[in-house]
């Protein structure tokens, strides 16, 4: 007997299969059984509390025939859009600055990273503060007042501010990483034959870092569709739906408004949003990415 146990533990698949069974339980746990659950749910009607009524494909014609949905789809996509090139552009900039070895490198570092690692709750009550209209610190240093989370016009915007600022520092961090892959030779060849710093950054620099460029900027549009928790801290959604997105709209309607079938399809019309943008995104990688191979 103990030879056995011997045997089974000396082989390699099934030391293998150990380690990843924790994985595995919780992935299938967490998220594949949940993710199977939720589609059958968008086809029925339930409050948690009545008997489950199979209703189709109602819950998403009632979504599609809401005049309030296509106003949430367009705040989605202006708030995913501007986020994603936003928080590409300024970190990628931020990251060329510090990756030519400028004074004080390290400390612009950890304070631009900062941020990323803050709770969002704190940083939730800390913006509030700076764009309060009449004592924030933003229409104190701009001499004006602006009723930034209560104006329809500002409030989006304002949003976005705080989505980029949060952002920077971990694609930033990103973009020096692969800058420091990059050979200095290349830079100082162009510097030889004369280029100016903007014509080594169009010309050397964005295409060597085009594959990571590509890769933050998937990764920043996926997470920017599913923004919610800064919007439940600093607008509700407010004010007059002008900052209601689609990921605050599936929470309203579960644990609100207790439609847990409207709610569920509302999550698949997302990840149908979602996955369209990604595959089309992945389709013109060979235009986008330099040297991309199949």
């Amino acid at each position: 007997m103990k030879k056995f146990f011997e045997n089974i533990l000396n082989n390699q698949k099934f030391a293998g299969w150990i380690f990843i069974f924790p994985a595995f339980v919780g992935t299938l746990l967490f998220i594949i059984i949940p993710v199977i659950c939720s589609f059958g749910l968008s086809f029925v009607k339930w409050d948690l509390l009545n008997p489950i009524q199979f209703v189709g494909f109602n819950n998403y014609r009632e979504i599609f025939a809401e005049t309030l949905f296509y106003k949430i789809l367009i705040n989605t996509f202006v708030f995913a859009i501007s986020t994603s090139l936003f928080g590409v552009i300024i970190p990628l900039i931020l990251a060329c600055i510090l990756n030519s070895k400028i004074r004080g490198s390290e400390f612009y570092k950890t304070a631009y990273f900062l941020p990323f690692i803050t709770p969002m709750i704190v940083i939730g009550v800390i913006w509030e503060w700076i764009f309060d209209p009449n004592i924030g610190f933003l229409n104190h240093v701009l001499h004006l007042h602006i009723n930034w989370l209560y104006d329809t016009h500002y409030a989006m915007p304002a949003l976005i501010i705080v989505s980029v600022w949060k952002l920077i520092g971990y694609n930033m961090v990103i973009f020096l990483s692969s800058l420091s892959g990059i050979s200095q030779s290349l830079f100082e060849a162009a510097k030889i034959d004369g280029a100016n710093a903007f014509q080594i950054f169009k010309n050397v620099t964005v295409p060597l870092l085009s594959p990571t460029i590509f890769f933050v900027v998937i990764v920043t549009a996926i997470s920017s569709f599913q923004i919610f928790d800064l919007i439940y801290l600093m607008t509700q959604g407010g004010p007059l739906d002008s900052t209601n997105v689609i990921v605050y709209a599936i929470y309203k309607n579960a644990f609100e408004y207790f439609n847990v079938g409207k709610a569920s399809a509302l999550a698949y019309v997302l990840f149908v949003i979602i996955l369209i943008l990604t595959l089309i995104q992945w389709s013109l990688r060979k235009k986008l990415v330099y040297n991309e191979l199949d």
